[in-house]
């Protein structure tokens, strides 16, 4: 019998080494996308889709993230007195978004041992895990499509997302079969970071999983795999390969995603967001494009 998904996991243990010096005393979770912190989404996404309970998988020099979904006094009644209603409403926000929890990763031994940490958590329960890097517009959807799909199904599900072939080699890339559903295929194979060339599709893992808790028991028996750390990935190949707990399916994106972990893309996130905002965009807009036209 299929359970209601209320639990979800955020890894958020890495050292953000690609946005140094902005991430040596700050976590990268906390670089403002906009006047929001990434994290802040990521959270308001699960929230949306019905996930109550988050974890937050945490490491050294952390502690910002606690904070920020956490009272803050002082500086609320400061807004409070100043009538700032506003800006004290964004502040309050973050307060009660959902019941918030968190455990340190100790040894940054890779994705799949970061899930692992969740387990006493999570228990014999599915469970989403969302990636911090990875921005879902939160006027597309898919993380209630995945839980639906877990439920319907009572399998795991994890997200794929078309990528130009050249880019394959950067990604877990999936070996897929249809199904009845043309957004939902079934995992056959799964390789991390292929060798350029070599992807058996253009079919990427993007960072949204929904996963039986099954996982927890495969995740304390895998290997070190690339990088010597351990590899959700290969995980699911297991679970996809031997059919455990009703395989492994892909509910694959075709909306808008933004990748706040690389430098690049994570200007453009904030750009793209910035201008479809009421409070931005009409002033923003006609300046890009004023801008645009001095460019080479």
């Amino acid at each position: 019998m299929a359970t209601k998904i209320t639990k979800a996991v955020i890894p958020a243990a890495g050292l953000g080494t690609r946005f140094l010096p902005a991430t040596k005393a700050m976590p990268k979770e906390m670089l403002p996308v906009v006047d929001k912190p990434a994290i802040q989404y990521v959270v308001e996404e699960a929230v949306n889709a019905g996930l109550t309970d988050v974890l937050m998988i945490t490491g050294r020099n952390k502690n910002a993230l606690e904070n920020h979904f956490d009272r803050m006094t002082e500086l609320e009644a400061t807004l409070e007195q100043k009538g700032d209603t506003d800006r004290l409403h964004k502040v309050e926000y973050s307060n009660d978004l959902a019941d918030m929890h968190y455990v340190r990763q100790g040894d940054p031994r890779g994705l799949g041992h970061a899930v692992l940490r969740a387990k006493m958590h999570v228990g014999q329960e599915p469970f989403a895990v969302l990636l911090g890097d990875d921005l879902i517009d939160e006027r597309d959807v898919l993380l209630s499509r995945m839980l639906e799909e877990q439920i319907s199904r009572n399998a795991t599900v994890i997200a794929l997302m078309e990528v130009d072939p050249a880019q394959s080699h950067m990604y877990g890339i999936a070996t897929v079969e249809a199904t009845d559903d043309d957004d939902v295929v079934r995992i056959t194979g799964l390789v991390e970071k292929p060798a350029q060339g070599t992807a058996p599709s253009n079919l990427a893992i993007i960072g949204r999983y929904v996963l039986r808790p099954e996982i927890f028991e495969i995740l304390e028996r895998t290997d070190p795999g690339k990088g010597g750390e351990i590899q959700l990935t290969d995980a699911l190949l297991e679970m996809a390969e031997s059919d455990i707990a009703g395989g492994v399916y892909g509910v694959v994106f075709r909306g808008r995603r933004y990748d706040t972990g690389d430098r690049l893309d994570y200007i453009k996130a904030i750009v793209q967001l910035a201008v479809e905002r009421d409070d931005l965009g009409p002033e923003l807009r006609p300046w890009l494009q004023q801008f645009s036209a001095t460019l080479d």
